[in-house]
């Protein structure tokens, strides 16, 4: 692997051009790299949760996950194979609607509306995008603002949809990579589903776990609120 021997996928010394090293989450290197990924992201994960991981990680990546870009996803689902559950926020539904009207040559206006509690209180919000996703991604953050004031700083820089299978046709697997940045850093997470909402949906909501794990500095640590 490349912890192992270096110098073999290495060019130059990354410390030496001020640069971390980097481990690349593939099947070739099975729970050794996958333990070198969660050192990388500093995580002890138990024992009982590498072979969970494993199992999960091949059951998404014949799915049509990749994670190789998407290390924000990857460190919510070692936690989450871990035992941990997010708690700050719960979906209870979302729906968008996009409006095109004929003869209009500017870009469709969705309008999208979630129901998400936080802290113990259900929060209804509708916004308008240009496009579902710049919608879903609005009335998100207007939900969630108001407990989560650092979410102020987050915004979403880009968008890229792939679709898997192209002899489905409209019933074909697409992935979504989405990256998210907070002003200091950027991330991205991956989401994937025949439906291009859901796949979009799922990489915005982990964007925004993820952002809010991993505060801006001077915002303290991750606060995670206490789980009744």
């Amino acid at each position: 692997g490349v912890e192992r021997v270096s110098r073999a996928y290495e060019h130059v010394e990354p410390a030496a051009v001020g640069n971390r090293r980097g481990v690349v989450a593939s099947d070739l290197g099975g729970a050794a790299t996958l333990g070198l990924k969660a050192d990388e992201f500093g995580l002890d994960l138990g024992a009982e949760a590498v072979p969970r991981l494993l199992a999960d990680l091949k059951d998404r990546e014949a799915r049509g996950y990749t994670f190789e870009v998407a290390d924000a996803s990857l460190e919510l689902l070692m936690r989450r194979a871990d035992g941990w559950r997010q708690p700050f926020f719960e979906i209870d539904s979302y729906r968008v609607h996009v409006e095109e009207r004929v003869g209009d040559d500017e870009s469709p206006l969705a309008e999208a509306t979630v129901k998400v509690v936080t802290k113990g209180t259900r929060h209804i919000e509708s916004a308008e995008g240009r496009g579902p996703v710049g919608a879903l991604d609005n009335a998100l953050r207007k939900a969630l603002v108001n407990d989560y004031p650092e979410l102020e700083h987050i915004s979403l820089e880009d968008f890229r949809v792939r679709v898997l299978d192209q002899t489905h046709g409209t019933g074909a697997v697409v992935r979504v990579l989405i990256d998210t940045s907070n002003g200091q850093r950027e991330w991205t997470t991956v989401g994937v589903s025949e439906n291009i909402i859901e796949a979009s949906w799922e990489a915005l909501v982990d964007g925004y776990l993820y952002g809010l794990l991993h505060p801006r500095d001077g915002q303290g640590s991750a606060r995670e609120p206490a789980v009744p």
